[in-house]
């Protein structure tokens, strides 16, 4: 495409003799936490979709293009081997619409998708279904992802109350750990059963197919614009917390 080759070329010229000093300094390493944050700002884009979704689209593609070209100045791969590539997987792990025309479940594709990956050579050294899970991933994220992984061997809950009963253990394991530790400057028993709290509600999150990341960005934004709903009605520094929760219910009868 006539539109990708451009943008393949000005990243070319960036990088080149005479480019952007900038963009000349960059490297795989300094380029880790630009592409973290760029995923974030598409994230936020997502919910209004239209300019702003476009324009961060835009950003994070930049990001694989620098990325390639980086690695195609030091004769690893080019931005063609990671398309052809992609290709080519999809292909490969979709072979109910590119082979047999197979009418199978979602649920069958994913089995299928990992079972089809577990074939790859960049998969054969993998042993345990927990590999290959990213060290980086935020917490919620990658609880969801073990519990996924644990999921398709088979080592899952079979009802939503089983799940919910395993949550008020948890709390009740936090609340025995916080009696006998709340005297304590570290309180590392109590630290650990609200890691398993979290684990286990995530959980249920997961079973209900809720994806409880966005579940709780969703609870972090209605807080934040409730929270600013009580700081324009009230001094927060003379106002006495009834007051306070007095604008906050205020806040969440209008729908914030």
């Amino acid at each position: 495409m006539k539109e990708f080759d451009e943008l393949t070329a000005i990243m070319k010229r960036l990088r080149g003799e005479n480019g952007c000093p900038w963009d000349r300094e960059q490297t795989l390493e300094t380029l880790k936490f630009p592409l973290v944050e760029e995923t974030y700002e598409v994230l936020e884009a997502m919910d209004t979709g239209g300019a702003a979704l476009r324009e961060e689209l835009g950003d994070l593609l930049l990001q694989i293009v620098f990325q390639a070209q980086i690695a195609a100045e030091n004769n690893e791969f080019t931005i063609r081997d990671v398309i052809n590539e992609l290709s080519e997987k999809l292909i490969r792990r979709h072979p109910h619409v590119f082979q047999t025309r197979e009418d199978i479940s979602s649920d069958q594709v994913v089995r299928n998708w990992e079972e089809i990956k577990k074939t790859e050579e960049t998969h054969q050294d993998r042993k345990s279904a927990m590999d290959g899970i990213p060290k980086g991933l935020p917490p919620v994220m990658k609880a969801e992802k073990l519990q996924k992984r644990a999921a398709h061997t088979g080592f899952d809950w079979e009802r939503p109350e089983e799940v919910l009963a395993k949550i008020q253990e948890e709390l009740d394991e936090v609340r025995e750990a916080w009696r006998e530790e709340k005297a304590l400057p570290e309180k590392p028993k109590t630290t650990s059963e609200i890691g398993d709290l979290l684990f286990a509600t995530v959980n249920l999150a997961r079973f209900l197919d809720i994806n409880a990341a966005s579940a709780l960005s969703g609870t972090n934004k209605r807080f934040e614009e409730r929270f600013r709903y009580v700081e324009e009605h009230c001094d927060l520094e003379k106002s006495d917390v009834s007051t306070m929760e007095k604008y906050w219910q205020e806040a969440k009868a209008r729908g914030l």
